[in-house]
């Protein structure tokens, strides 16, 4: 990735080839200190190694990826610089830069790069390019994926690897030749089909895709942001094996269609009715955000922090739901809402059978009562993390309302936030420093699903095993 970026900046003339250069030396160095110290280690792996061995991989990817923006003097802070890296690869799309068209090519591309290599996973990445590489593959697998269930396509997870990132690749291929097509130069087209596709929401203009001013290249990135939030499983089985007729069957994106169409429909109005936008204006300015807000993009065609704040809630509550499970999108994810929709419908309908036998059942398959149990925990970490974080920020000076959408923007790997002192097109710069590392372990979190990363710091994980 960085001999990449390096090429880029050297054909570019960019000032910033050095800092890629020096770059790309620390990480060979380190890489091969690594490889000296494991040479002899055994290759079997435990289930708390795959857990460590995730988040060390996030962790240290972040560290070495932020020291082009250090050494090349853009991003100066090292805070700032982890920051960035961080909400690159957990495709967050937060920034702390006041102005991205003042970097040069090689450092936005590198912004681009990491979320695109984020979007599906590094350990993901790393099984369908080299799955030599990974030992225990699928219990780094099990430990990075999206979502309460994982689902192995094929018997060799490296298969399933290859086939899911190739319709990653054609998805992105599509939309860059899209954007192309529509107006974009090259270099925009392929940044921006990059962050979409990822449902990052990185951009190379201060604007986003505001900056264009052109309807066809906001309903293109309508539509690849909802064809990134929607399962790459469900469409490996549906392109591949030919079951088209459960596509459309599928509670979870029955419920994930259904959030973003009454979502538009509300906001829409609220637009016309509030702000007095015109009919055009209004669908496609809602559909918009509504889909960058439950996709867990982030990327803007308007500033929704000047709309009506009813509307904060209505997109609040997709940062909440996020995407489909096995998508590029973060957020609670839709199954979890179809499950808790049935154990609750379950336990209203016990009340009047208490003796009734009520499985919980997503796409006519019962789901196992420790997945249910899996569903209440996470639930409640999500939350208690959001709240501490809500509480640390008001503690810090942020208002109240940056800081609860603040909270739920990173735990959700969205982006923007909804707010007056930080809206949703600006950047987080004023956050005090201390914040910003909260926030970089949040947005970790987000990513690794949290339970990955706080079963770290339980005492039985350190146990003698």
């Amino acid at each position: 990735m960085l001999v990449v970026c390096l090429g880029m900046s050297v054909y570019c003339h960019g000032d910033d080839w050095l800092a890629f250069l020096f770059s790309l030396a620390v990480t060979c160095f380190v890489s091969g200190l690594m490889l000296h110290l494991g040479r002899n280690a055994s290759a079997f792996m435990h289930r708390r190694d795959a857990y460590l061995i995730v988040t060390l991989t996030w962790v240290v990817f972040s560290a070495l990826g932020s020291i082009p923006f250090v050494a090349s003097g853009y991003v100066p802070s090292i805070t700032d610089a982890f920051f960035e890296t961080m909400s690159g690869f957990t495709t967050t799309g937060a920034s702390l830069i006041d102005d991205v068209e003042s970097l040069p090519h090689a450092l936005l591309f590198w912004r681009s790069l990491t979320q695109w290599i984020g979007g599906l996973g590094i350990i993901f990445f790393t099984i369908a390019v080299i799955p030599s590489l990974i030992q225990g593959g699928l219990r780094v697998f099990s430990a990075e994926a999206t979502g309460p269930m994982r689902n192995k396509l094929h018997p060799r997870l490296s298969t399933t690897a290859k086939w899911i990132w190739g319709i990653y690749v054609l998805l992105t291929a599509a939309c860059a030749a899209l954007f192309w097509a529509e107006g974009m130069g090259v270099f925009d087209a392929v940044n921006y089909a990059m962050t979409v596709t990822a449902t990052g929401g990185f951009a190379t203009h201060n604007d986003s895709t505001g900056y264009f001013h052109s309807p066809y290249i906001d309903y293109t990135a309508i539509a690849f942001m909802l064809l990134s939030g929607i399962s790459f499983s469900l469409f490996y089985l549906t392109i591949l094996k030919g079951r088209f007729r459960q596509f459309f069957r599928n509670s979870e994106l029955r419920l994930f269609l259904f959030l973003i169409v009454a979502a538009t429909i509300f906001i829409m109005l609220s637009l016309m009715r509030k702000c007095h936008y015109e009919f055009e204006d209004a669908f496609r300015s809602s559909l918009f955000q509504v889909v960058s807000f439950a996709t867990t993009t982030g990327i803007f065609n308007d500033d929704a922090g000047q709309w009506p704040h009813i509307t904060w809630v209505v997109l609040s509550v997709l940062m909440f739901f996020g995407g489909c499970s096995g998508s590029t999108a973060g957020g609670f994810k839709c199954v979890r809402g179809v499950m808790a929709l049935e154990v609750m419908r379950n336990e209203l309908r016990r009340v009047l059978h208490p003796r009734a036998v009520l499985p919980v059942r997503i796409n006519k398959q019962p789901v196992p009562y420790s997945t249910q149990a899996t569903l209440l925990a996470y639930f409640a970490l999500y939350l208690m993390l959001c709240l501490v974080t809500y509480f640390i920020m008001i503690l810090a000076g942020v208002d109240s309302t940056n800081s609860i959408t603040i909270a739920l923007s990173c735990a959700s790997n969205v982006g923007p936030t909804l707010g007056l002192e930080i809206g949703p097109t600006m950047s987080w710069a004023v956050l005090p420093g201390l914040v910003k590392w909260l926030l970089t372990l949040l947005m970790l979190m987000g990513r690794l699903e949290i339970v990955s990363v706080v079963v770290l710091f339980t005492r039985s994980f350190w146990r003698d095993r």
